[in-house]
């Protein structure tokens, strides 16, 4: 049985699943280069088609993730859930959102329309995506779309290798819920709890976010760094819109969405503000929600596994509190715990349908994260000197770039197969001392200065950096030394 597992909201990502083991997951925007792209992944559903040696003919089943959304056919780049990125029709759901919230927000029933409608705008996508899918690629098989919090669901459980496990997700929200609470037992999800996406705790991290001058629903990470830097003496205005509430819920305590949101929470702070001191108070404010709302479930059901997606879980912090939980024994985050994991979520719940299946086989230990592509040294050799450098071949790579770092040489390693999920993990990395304050700055600078030697069609990060590159057996790096915001080519 050969499923391919797609999602086409941000970050968009497809995934191939045979007999129940990933053979390959991409998210779209490490190809297209178009950061956290939305639409149909078009060129990861042939790189993931070519990575796993089969045709479109081999694939006996299509699952797509997300039953509410508005229809990309192409991959669109994200510039901020308040920016100029979104397309029309997603525009004026959020648009219709925000007007309604204040007045509508404490209506069950308002809500619920709103969703309906969003459902009924949706009917173009679940008809489009089978038929372009059929078209491009000659893809046939049939085609059923999976509930956006189920996928997540499924991506942490069965990829958790417990038996036993209460499974959550948390994120800004995806087809009317923003969270959702399940038992994973026996190779079964059985569905105990779930957030409405009006009472969102992801989306009211981006609200701050944004109100902090970056990209909502794209720079969130940049908040959890920000918040080591400040002191949290706003959290007391901020507990004022948001909490949790027992048994087992996080609620809004004021009818709010998208921009109602924003001028809400600024009316409540002051004109100046410390950007770290806002960060401080929202990343607390997370942690005290979230970790009241796990804890309740886990003295509930009386699990000690816990295995968690969805994009809160991207914040390390909230993961930390979490793990130090006396209630908890065991806990997994699935690497792609954002929304490109939901391609492989389909997959598997997909593969959950097949008649006379023992679901129990579905429950695995990843051996590795490297579901990506990779290149042969050929190829990376080849792509180095397309952009002017020079490349030779390292038969003791690791020695000689733990050199490098220890003389102060900035490292892009290049390796393998690429990462699944956001985290760099060593395969495409870049690397430099800890002991450099100052680090963040330079290197952020160089890495925009140097952005304009990439090429578009170009598929290899060591060839865009202004550096010697470095190779071994289907391994290979590229370093450049500091100095005063400088580099200097190494031999």
């Amino acid at each position: 049985m050969i499923v391919l597992g797609l999602i086409d909201s941000k970050p968009s990502a497809a995934a191939l699943i045979d007999n129940g083991q990933i053979v390959a997951a991409i998210a779209e925007e490490r190809l297209c280069r178009m950061k956290m792209s939305s639409g149909v992944p078009r060129q990861a559903i042939g790189q993931v088609i070519a990575e796993a040696g089969i045709s479109t003919k081999d694939i006996d089943r299509l699952a797509v993730a997300q039953e509410v959304s508005v229809f990309e056919p192409e991959p669109i780049p994200w510039t901020g859930w308040f920016n100029d990125g979104q397309t029309l029709k997603t525009k004026r759901f959020d648009q219709l959102s925000s007007a309604l919230a204040p007045v509508l927000g404490r209506s069950s029933l308002a809500w619920e329309a709103h969703h309906q409608f969003k459902r009924f705008v949706s009917r173009e996508r679940i008809r489009r995506i089978p038929t372009l899918l059929r078209e491009v690629y000659g893809i046939t098989a049939p085609v059923r779309f999976y509930d956006h919090h189920y996928c997540h669901a499924t991506s942490a459980y069965y990829t958790s290798n417990f038996d036993r496990a209460l499974v959550v997700t948390l994120d800004g929200g995806g087809d009317a819920r923003s969270g959702s609470v399940y038992v994973g037992e026996g190779g079964r999800l059985r569905q105990i709890g779930s957030i409405d996406s009006f009472n969102s705790l992801g989306n009211f991290y981006s609200y701050i976010t944004h109100l902090c001058g970056f990209k909502a629903e794209k720079d969130e990470g940049k908040i959890t760094g920000l918040a080591a830097l400040g002191e949290p003496i706003y959290v007391d205005q901020l507990r004022q819109f948001v909490r949790y509430q027992a048994p087992g819920q996080i609620r809004y305590s004021v009818p709010m969405y998208h921009r109602s949101a924003l001028r809400l929470i600024a009316e409540r702070l002051p004109a100046d503000f410390e950007r770290a001191d806002l960060a401080a108070s929202v990343q607390l404010l997370a942690e005290e929600i979230g970790l009241e709302f796990i804890r309740y479930w886990l003295r509930r059901t009386g699990l000690r596994n816990l295995a968690v997606a969805g994009g809160v879980f991207a914040n390390v912090k909230i993961n930390q509190r979490i793990h130090e939980l006396e209630e908890v024994e065991n806990i997994f985050i699935h690497p792609a715990m954002d929304d490109s994991g939901l391609s492989v979520g389909s997959a598997l719940a997909s593969m959950l349908e097949e008649p006379g299946g023992d679901p129990t086989r579905l429950i695995q230990r990843l051996p590795n994260v490297y579901f990506g592509t990779a290149y042969t040294n050929s190829e990376i050799e080849r792509a180095i000197q397309e952009v002017g450098y020079q490349a030779h071949y390292d038969t003791n790579i690791h020695e000689t770039i733990a050199t490098l770092l220890s003389q102060g040489y900035v490292v892009a390693r290049f390796t393998g197969r690429m990462e699944y999920g956001p985290r760099a993990l060593g395969h495409r990395s870049i690397l430099y001392q800890t002991m450099d304050p100052s680090v963040n700055d330079w290197l952020n600078e160089s890495r925009t200065a140097s952005a304009r030697l990439w090429s578009p069609s170009s598929a290899y990060a060591a060839a865009s950096l202004p550096a010697v590159s470095i190779s071994g057996t289907s391994e290979s790096g590229t370093s450049s030394r500091a100095s005063s915001r400088t580099r200097a080519a190494s031999t």
